[in-house]
């Protein structure tokens, strides 16, 4: 059962326009999938394994000739030797658009070798897992709480949604030895693979929270220096997103540490060792859960709208939290998320008290609507100019034009 993507349409337009186009994400996000099912007449290499990529980046030339497009490489950061030859290969035939599609789930060797040889050439885009909407488009989720508790266990990845049989804590044991071995032991050289999983668990403890490398340091017994590499190489590989925070115009007033979060509930609630959905429902990490959640969806949201908006956070010194600023068109909207069936006043307060402050400043700034996400069946105004939405609503913070 194959789930439909959003990106696809997204990825056919850079087809069009680029001789080559580069997609990113985590491993088991469903690239090649998406790919393969999207244009069926190309060709299909992978270097996943050694021994084509060994020819690919030993002998460039002879392997472009064997494959020369249109073709889906898979994994190209396994040869970066062949960039330069895609370069030439690429000007020798400069307007056939699409020739090359290119996957890898290292982001940042993929965007070292891209610079260096493909700028211009080609379109990126980064590739999440599956998004509510393309879940529910084949498969139902329900609305209760151990409905909901369910879902954000197994989280997102497709390969769990393909084969529903699947035992997640089976995929996420194998996924996390499968991306120790193989994508962290290349890029760091990690000596213990144990303190790095240890550092992966302190992480998840503190999904959907400020990250100060200090604190995470002394809790794994690392340097934090090693904690900085450690979490580029999370965020490169698709494992983490940090979100940095709002302080435009109102200075030293506010925090600015980023928050970190995890990007796949599923992988999330392992790392955390929650397994049982009454357990998770009784769990003091459920608020981060869903708020690791909540941010996921917007991040897809927001790629796959076209036109996207910055989405920040927000804390200041007296200890007020905003968990997300949406700023679009010099108009902010703030989120917060609470995991509340029927969320009120007292979840807006904090809303309220920013925005007075936000209109008090003299910037360029203004006020929007602003929404607490929290699991209700039907979106309603708590105040004016705040509303309580679910999930599902999130198009409704800032809608793209003609309302869509």
């Amino acid at each position: 059962m194959q789930y439909p993507r959003k990106a696809e349409q997204r990825v056919r337009r850079l087809s069009e326009t680029f001789p080559a186009v580069v997609m990113t994400g985590a491993r088991q996000a469903g690239k090649t999938t998406l790919l393969r099912m999207a244009f069926p007449d190309h060709d299909y290499v992978s270097l996943d394994l050694p021994a084509t990529a060994n020819q690919a980046e030993r002998n460039p030339d002879a392997f472009l000739e064997a494959h020369p497009g249109p073709v889906v490489i898979d994994e190209v950061q396994y040869a970066p030797g062949l960039f330069r030859n895609l370069k030439a290969a690429i000007d020798q035939r400069r307007h056939e658009m699409g020739r090359y599609l290119l996957t890898g789930s290292q982001h940042f060797v993929l965007m070292r070798d891209v610079s260096d040889s493909l700028a211009g050439r080609c379109g990126m885009f980064e590739l999440e897992n599956l998004a509510l909407g393309e879940i529910e488009a084949l498969t139902p989720v329900g609305d209760g709480p151990l409905d909901v508790a369910r879902f954000l266990l197994r989280g997102q990845f497709p390969e769990l949604w393909r084969a529903p049989d699947t035992s997640a804590r089976d995929f996420y044991t194998a996924y996390l030895a499968t991306y120790l071995e193989r994508d962290v032991r290349q890029i760091l050289n990690v000596q213990s693979l144990r303190n790095f999983e240890r550092f992966l668990r302190v992480l998840a403890a503190r999904s959907a929270t400020q990250l100060h490398k200090s604190n995470v340091a002394s809790q794994v017994g690392v340097s934090v220096g090693t904690v900085t590499n450690w979490l580029s190489v999370l965020e490169t590989s698709g494992q983490i997103a940090l979100l940095e925070p709002w302080h435009t115009n109102l200075g030293k007033r506010v925090a600015r540490t980023p928050r970190v979060y995890l990007r796949d509930t599923g992988l999330l609630c392992f790392l955390l060792n929650v397994e049982d959905p009454a357990l998770l429902l009784r769990s003091p990490f459920l608020g981060a859960v869903w708020e690791t959640f909540v941010f996921a969806e917007l991040r897809k949201w927001n790629e796959a709208r076209g036109r996207p908006v910055h989405i920040w956070t927000y804390r200041d010194l007296g200890q007020r939290e905003i968990d997300f600023v949406i700023e679009r068109a010099g108009e902010l909207s703030f989120v917060e998320c609470k995991w509340e069936e029927m969320p009120g006043s007292r979840e807006a307060k904090t809303i309220r008290k920013v925005s007075a402050d936000l209109e008090e400043t003299n910037g360029p700034w203004r006020p929007g609507n602003h929404y607490v996400v929290g699991r209700p069946r039907a979106t309603y105004d708590i105040a004016r100019g705040i509303r309580a939405i679910g999930v599902r609503d999130l198009a409704m913070i800032a809608p793209t034009r003609g309302g869509q």
